[in-house]
């Protein structure tokens, strides 16, 4: 055995006689440390009686490797050159550790020296877990569009602790950490879906402590798609809408998209307004009959969708009838017989005062958008495109019967007739 004693310190370098040390064991307390804990390598299974305890942070007897060598009998203690001034023997070879830190993690080897010059040595390990910053997430882009784009996310920390993902506040669907990496810190998804759009989270963790990041929001672009147009809450694409005359309708349109898509509106193929969702048709007459069409355009996918319907009027407001406007004019008044459903492939008509059969009864009519007066126009007479026929400064004399005779391209005619009575 060779020994130095600096004063009344023992200091143990090399034993020559080695005795089995299999029984002895060394376990930290607490066992899984977090840093800053106080930690003691607690010894059990030592024999005889032990004169002197050296305590070696490293893989081998060396002395490079010593933290401490104790002499039982005295209480004195002598540092080595691994030791940190947080480390202490105690009386029983148990080794105190405060404060420790990640450095403290590694292989201890205890050596003890009894009075029968025999050595046993026991081996234990600490591992001191770091107490964990907040990751950091970061992303390729936080906007991106479906089925085009790639999304990338990767968790950056100082600390080699393995890490986790969260979706939404949960644990990563399996579908998606099924584009992880290796070691879990880089998150991949070509072709990125809507439904992976939200908040994601990446979180370090070891046995004693778990650090999660702020949450990354994710958008993802999309649509348009089902676009529809309704009417009063009612889908009603790729339909007739009938319409009574001279009343009004809304219809709005609808589309699945992100971002909210922008709208245009068409009349059989023409735009009308860019904007809005919705178009409001007012005081429904023929000259509003046909297909309307709402276009959808995502600005950020660059797709765009349409849906049509057709808008009528009404088989009843399709009858032809003449309402005088006012209904009893008085004398030196101006009224006007108007039409109503007129026919809108109308060809020509024309006005009589009395019979239509009479041709010099006739007052005036418009074939193809020309006017001709007739026999029995007065000069006070007006006929208008929409059939109907203005009557300025009345006389008694204008009281009576009035005839509209219409064609239409097919070769149908109609007549109807009105009593105009004056006050």
């Amino acid at each position: 055995v060779e020994m130095a004693l600096p004063g009344c310190s023992w200091l143990l370098l090399s034993v020559g006689l080695l005795s089995a040390g299999a029984e002895v064991s060394i376990s930290p307390e607490p066992a899984q440390p977090a840093e800053g804990d106080n930690v003691t390598l607690v010894v059990r299974g030592l024999s005889g009686d032990v004169l002197a305890h050296s305590w070696y942070a490293g893989p081998t007897l060396s002395l490079s490797y010593l933290v401490a060598s104790y002499i039982v009998s005295t209480g004195d203690e002598t540092p080595g050159p691994s030791h940190t001034g947080r480390e202490a023997v105690r009386p029983d070879g148990s080794l105190a550790i405060w404060g420790v830190l990640p450095r403290h993690s590694g292989t201890y080897i205890l050596q003890t020296l009894n009075r029968q010059l025999q050595t046993e040595v026991g081996y234990g390990h600490v591992q001191v877990y770091e107490i964990l910053a907040p990751p950091v997430v970061t992303a390729n882009d936080t906007a991106l569009v479906e089925h085009r784009d790639t999304l990338r996310l990767a968790c950056s920390s100082p600390s080699a602790a393995e890490a986790r993902w969260f979706f939404n506040g949960d644990t990563l669907p399996v579908a998606v950490r099924l584009g992880l990496s290796p070691d879990g810190r880089v998150l991949t998804r070509p072709g990125v879906r809507r439904e992976e759009a939200g908040a994601y989270q990446c979180e370090v963790w070891n046995p004693v402590s778990a650090s999660r990041s702020e949450p990354l929001n994710l958008t993802v672009y999309f649509g348009p798609e089902r676009v529809a147009i309704l009417q009063d809450s009612t889908t009603r694409t790729g339909c007739t809408i009938r319409l009574d005359f001279n009343t009004s309708l809304t219809l709005r349109c609808v589309a699945r998209s992100c971002p909210e898509p922008e709208y245009v509106w068409a009349f059989n193929g023409r735009a009308l307004q860019e904007g809005p969702d919705h178009l409001d048709i007012s005081a429904m007459t023929s000259a509003q009959e046909g297909t309307y069409t709402c276009i959808a355009k995502n600005p950020k996918t660059l797709l765009s969708g349409s849906a049509s319907v057709v808008v009528r009027l009404s088989a009843a407001a399709v009858t032809m009838m003449i309402v005088p406007v006012p209904a009893t004019p008085t004398e030196g008044q101006d009224v006007t017989l108007t039409v109503q459903g007129y026919p809108k492939d109308l060809l020509v008509y024309a006005w009589y005062r009395g019979p239509a059969s009479e041709p010099n009864r006739l007052l005036s009519q418009l074939p193809s958008g020309n006017w001709i007066a007739g026999p029995a126009h007065s000069g006070r007479e007006v006929g208008f495109a929409n059939c109907s026929l203005l009557v300025q400064k009345l006389n008694l004399t204008d009281a009576g019967r009035y005839m509209l005779k219409t064609v239409t391209l097919q070769g149908k005619t109609d007549t109807l007739e009105v009593e105009l009575q004056v006050a």
